[in-house]
């Protein structure tokens, strides 16, 4: 017997807001990554240009977290993108803290 196919009719679509939520969670997991390796081969003397990189990161990532919460609120959107940005920007706002809270006790 041949094997009938299943379809599956849904009206749920992919939101722009959550792709983008997604891109900011990478640009901000990124530049915090190369700001860390460059500081690393530095030896920690770093420039101030790497402090602004991991604010303007820290900034996308919050940017994504708003976007992304808000579009898994919404039944009618597809939840990859909005959870996958969820938890990009999420990791990226928990580097940012722990530098910062290794940064203090040093």
């Amino acid at each position: 017997m041949a094997r009938r196919k299943k379809y599956i009719y849904t009206n749920k679509k992919t939101s722009q807001r959550a792709i983008m939520s997604t891109i900011l969670g990478i640009i901000s997991n990124v530049s915090l990554a190369t700001v860390i390796y460059m500081s690393y081969l530095e030896d920690g003397e770093t420039e101030h240009g790497y402090g602004m990189t991991a604010i303007l990161g820290m900034i996308f990532s919050i940017a994504g977290l708003v976007l992304g919460i808000i579009t898994v609120k919404n039944k009618n959107y597809y939840r990859f993108f909005p959870v996958a940005g969820i938890i990009l920007n999420a990791a990226a706002l928990f580097v940012i803290a722990l530098i910062l809270n290794l940064a203090q006790g040093a």
